[in-house]
C-alpha cells in the first residue's frame, strides 16, 4: 500500500524506491479527499493510524475518530471538556489514544482512552500557573514525552513509561537554557517529535533565533541548534519531523505574515545538529509536516506542498487551509480550520 500511494503522489515520487528522477506523466496528481466531520472546530491535533482510521482534536473540547476512511466521524471527547482546546492527539490504534489540551495552569491536561473514546481518564493536570504544555509525542506504545514552554528559563518535560497512564517530571538539569522570549508553537501538535527508541526534537521560536533542540537519550539531556528560519513573537519553527534519527525537516515561518519571503524550511542530515536551507521551499508559512517514504508533505493556512526528494524540491498541490498532516501505514490525513479533515488521494 505504501508504494501504491507514493506512486499516486505524482511524477517523481517513485525515486524514493528506484532512485530514478524522471517524469511519470501518466501518474495522477495528489489531492485531498474531503471527509466532512460535522463540526466547525479548528482541528489542529491529528493522528493517522492507517487508511481507515484517524483521530483529530481541537477547539471546543473536540475529539473525533473515524474507522471507515472518513465517511463518518464520531465524537469521542471526554465529558465536561467543552472549554478545552485539544491541540495534540497521539493514537496507537483505533481504541487507544492520548490527547493533550493546552493552556496556562490547569488547562494543560492529558487524557487517555482505551476503548475508542467511549471513556477517558485524566492522567495529568498541570498545577504550575507558569507552565503551558504544547505538544506530546511517543517513542513507542509505552514511552513518551509532553513538553511545556519554558519555566524558570528552561523548557519543561513530563515523561511516561506506561503509554500515558501516568506522568512524571523530567529533571531540568539536562535541558539547555531557553533564549529570552523563546517558546514552542502549539499550532499542529508537531513542536515535539521522536524517531527511533531514543531521539527526540523540540521546535522553537519567539526568541532571537529559531532553534531545534535534540535529545539522544529519551529526553534526559538536550542540545540546541540554530536554524535559518525567521524567529520572533509570531515566527519560528512550527513543526519538525524526522524520517529516521538522522534525516529531518523543520518548517514554519511567520503566522502573522503568512506570505512573507524568506526561508521557511530547513533540512538536517546529522540528527539536527546542523540545519540548511534547501534549493526550493513552499511559499509562505506552513505549520505541519509528515514523511511518507522519502516524500515530505507540508500543510498550512496557505495550502499544501510535497517534496519527493526529502525536502530539497517542492511542488504545491492544494490551496486550501490546513494545520496538521500525519501519515501512517501508507496513508496520509490532514486537518484544519472549520472542521476540515481530509485523506490523501488523487485528482
Amino acid at each position: 500500500m505504501r508504494r501504491a500511494l507514493l506512486v499516486l503522489l505524482g511524477a517523481v515520487v517513485p525515486l524514493a524506491f528506484t532512485g530514478v528522477a524522471h517524469a511519470a506523466p501518466d501518474c495522477p496528481e495528489p489531492a485531498w479527499t474531503e471527509t466532512p466531520t460535522g463540526t466547525e472546530a479548528q482541528l489542529r491535533g491529528l493522528s493517522a493510524v492507517d487508511s481507515r482510521t484517524a483521530w483529530v482534536s481541537g477547539s471546543r473540547g473536540t475529539i473525533l475518530r473515524t474507522t471507515d476512511r472518513g465517511r463518518t466521524w464520531k465524537s469521542s471527547a471526554p465529558a465536561g471538556t467543552e472549554a478545552l482546546d485539544f491541540r495534540d492527539i497521539e493514537a496507537f490504534d483505533a481504541d487507544h489514544a492520548v490527547a493533550l489540551s493546552i493552556g496556562p495552569g490547569d488547562a494543560s491536561r492529558i487524557y487517555r482512552t482505551d476503548d475508542g473514546g467511549r471513556s477517558w481518564r485524566l492522567s495529568f493536570q498541570n498545577s504550575d500557573p507558569a507552565a503551558f504544555y504544547d505538544c506530546v509525542a511517543f517513542f513507542d506504545h509505552r514511552r513518551g514525552l509532553a513538553m511545556s514552554d519554558p519555566v524558570g528559563g528552561k523548557f519543561r518535560l513530563q515523561s511516561t513509561s506506561d503509554g500515558g497512564r501516568t506522568w512524571k517530571p523530567v529533571p531540568a538539569e539536562g535541558m539547555v537554557p531557553a533564549l529570552d522570549g523563546e517558546f514552542a508553537f502549539a499550532a499542529s501538535g508537531q513542536c515535539l517529535t521522536t524517531a527511533g527508541p531514543r531521539d527526540a526534537w523540540i521546535a522553537t521560536g519567539g526568541g532571537a533565533r529559531a532553534r531545534v533542540l535534540h535529545s539522544g537519550d529519551g529526553g534526559m539531556t538536550w542540545e540546541a541548534a540554530d536554524t535559518p528560519l525567521p524567529s520572533g513573537a509570531s515566527a519560528g519553527v512550527f513543526s519538525v519531523t524526522f524520517r529516521d534519527p538522522r534525516h529531518g525537516v523543520a518548517i514554519g515561518g511567520d503566522y502573522a505574515a503568512p506570505n512573507a519571503p524568506g526561508p521557511a524550511v530547513a533540512l538536517s542530515v546529522d540528527r539536527g545538529r546542523t540545519w540548511r536551507t534547501p534549493a526550493e521551499a513552499p511559499v509562505g508559512y506552513r505549520s505541519g509536516l509528515a514523511w511518507l517514504g522519502n516524500t515530505v508533505i507540508a500543510v498550512g493556512p496557505g495550502g499544501s506542498d510535497l517534496s519527493p526528494d526529502g525536502g530539497r524540491h517542492w511542488k504545491s498541490f492544494d490551496t486550501g487551509s490546513l494545520d496538521s498532516v500525519d501519515c501512517a501505514r501508507g496513508a496520509c490525513w490532514a486537518s484544519g480550520a472549520d472542521g476540515r479533515a481530509a485523506r490523501l488521494g488523487t485528482a
